[in-house]
C-alpha cells in the first residue's frame, strides 16, 4: 500500500461520525439500500441499522450497485424494531422517524438538532415506517416541501437529512477532531487495511 492511501485512509477514518446513524425499516429495494449506503459513506456514516421482521428479506447488496460502499459502511441486522431500538436506547441515541401523517406534532427536519447522537429511522418505500417504530421514536419529522408532490424517494430522502446533519456537524466543527478514541481510529485502520 502506498503512503499516498494510507494517509488517505486516516483522513476519513478520522472524519467518521460516530453517533450519527441511520436505521433502513424493511427496505425491499436493494438499489435504494445500496444508493443509501454510498451516501452514508460520503457524508461519515460508517455504521447503518438494518430491520427486516419477515415481511421483507435482506436485500443483496452487490458490490458494483453500491460502488463498494458496504465495504465500508458496518451492517447491523435486526429481525424486529424493538431490538433494533433498545440497543440504540442504550447507547443513549435520540431517535427520529420520518412518515407523512399530518400531525401538529411533527418537527420540520431543519429544527432538530442534529449535533447530538442521533439514529434517524426510514420506512418501506411503499408504508413508510411501521406504527411500531413511530411509537418507539422519540420524536418524528418531516422533510418540508412546498410542491404538489408530497414525498420523496427513500434513497433521496435519506440523502436530504444526512446532508443536513452534516451540514449542522461541519458547523460544529466536528469532521475537525475524530470521534473515536486513539484505539478505536487504529482498529479502524486496521480493518480498513484489511478489507
Amino acid at each position: 500500500m502506498t503512503e499516498k492511501r494510507l494517509n488517505k485512509f486516516r483522513e476519513v477514518i478520522s472524519r467518521r461520525q460516530k453517533y450519527l446513524t441511520v436505521v433502513l425499516e424493511n427496505l425491499h429495494d436493494a438499489h435504494n439500500v445500496s444508493a443509501i449506503l454510498r451516501t452514508a459513506e460520503s457524508v461519515g456514516i460508517d455504521k447503518v441499522y438494518l430491520i427486516y421482521n419477515g415481511e421483507e428479506k435482506f436485500p443483496r447488496i452487490s458490490k458494483v450497485s453500491s460502488a463498494s460502499a458496504k465495504k465500508w459502511v458496518e451492517l447491523v441486522k435486526y429481525n424486529s424494531v424493538r431490538d433494533c431500538f433498545r440497543d440504540l436506547k442504550k447507547q443513549k441515541y435520540k431517535i427520529y422517524s420520518t412518515h407523512m401523517e399530518e400531525d401538529k406534532k411533527n418537527a420540520s427536519l431543519y429544527e432538530l438538532d442534529l449535533t447530538k447522537k442521533v439514529a434517524l429511522v426510514f420506512g418501506n418505500e411503499h408504508r413508510g415506517v411501521s406504527d411500531e417504530a413511530k411509537q418507539m421514536s422519540d420524536s418524528n419529522f418531516l422533510i418540508p416541501m412546498v410542491g404538489l408532490v408530497q414525498s420523496l424517494n427513500v434513497s433521496v430522502s435519506v440523502a436530504v437529512c444526512i446532508y443536513e446533519a452534516m451540514r449542522q456537524r461541519l458547523n460544529a466543527g466536528m469532521y475537525g477532531k475524530p470521534a473515536y478514541t486513539k484505539k478505536e481510529l487504529e482498529d479502524k485502520l486496521t480493518q480498513y487495511l484489511n478489507r
